[in-house]
């Protein structure tokens, strides 16, 4: 099944495949955001271990979908080697240190919001927290397409697809992070469902931007794989886990961590 999967993607346009793949992370988004149409609550305990899962998947990607590549393409040896790996993740992190500080938006269990102040309504801010999540998600499913349409050895299109399994595993319980609390809230079935998919609309353009860019500067593959990681790795540290450890479930918060850790891990060394 997987050598299949693989086999159509190496047929077809690399900057295609990159909007596939992102399109099906958007899609588990969707289907995590459709349970607000069966139950109108979720478990905290449950819905904080599935967010300690999405910040170990993010926290294995990050090496080992793309640190550990951007280091091993870099040229030269010792300090030379991994200059691009450290300075491309200091700029992803300080990116998302930019948007942190400008976006408004509002975190699930925080009552303050962040960013300029807006007069943007709860909900809006709810979204567009989880939409800062999933702009270093699709940018780095699309600059490992990128790689690959440049013919660089260390990118692979069987890497591409598992980290973008491995994210769309971890987007499920996002797209259900969204939607339950502003159900909760008292908005509709329907209008929480859009918002809650709505979120990770962000994953399908990211994705074909880190794609074309990469194809047209390869030099910054390195430095483009290390910013999508520094990225991520922030998301996790300043929102996702703090996120985790408002109410007295910090124990299955960090086994969840543990587990999504350990599930992207395999998926990477296994498939990619």
């Amino acid at each position: 099944m997987f050598e299949t999967i693989i086999d159509y993607f190496e047929s077809i346009n690399p900057v295609l495949a990159a909007f596939y793949a992102t399109m099906f992370t958007w899609f588990l988004t969707a289907l995590g955001a459709s349970f607000v149409f069966f139950f109108k609550n979720m478990n905290r305990v449950v819905l904080d271990g599935m967010l300690g899962f999405t910040g170990g998947v993010m926290i294995a990607a990050s090496f080992w979908s793309l640190l550990a590549p951007a280091i091993e393409m870099s040229k030269g040896e010792g300090f030379i080697k991994v200059i691009p790996a450290a300075v491309g993740f200091a700029l992803g992190a300080l990116f998302i240190f930019g948007l942190d500080k400008l976006l408004p938006h509002l975190h699930i269990n925080f009552k303050e919001t962040e960013g300029v102040k807006s007069p943007w309504q709860r909900t809006t801010l709810l979204v567009l927290a989880i939409t800062l999540h999933n702009i270093p998600e699709g940018l780095a499913v699309g600059v490992l397409f990128g790689g690959v349409a440049a013919g660089i050895p260390e990118a692979s299109i069987a890497g591409a697809v598992t980290l973008a399994i491995g994210i769309g595993i971890q987007n499920f319980p996002e797209g259900i992070a969204v939607s339950m609390p502003l159900r909760r809230m008292g908005m509709s079935r329907w209008k929480s469902f859009m918002y809650g998919q709505s979120s990770a609309i962000v994953e399908p353009i990211a994705g074909v931007l880190g794609a074309v860019a990469v194809i047209f500067f390869i030099p910054i593959l390195p430095y483009a794989l290390a910013f999508a990681a520094g990225a991520m790795i922030f998301v996790v540290v300043e929102e996702v886990i703090p996120e985790t450890q408002q109410d007295k479930n910090t124990d299955i918060a960090t086994l969840g961590l543990i587990g999504g850790f350990i599930v992207m891990m395999t998926l990477d060394v296994a498939l990619g």
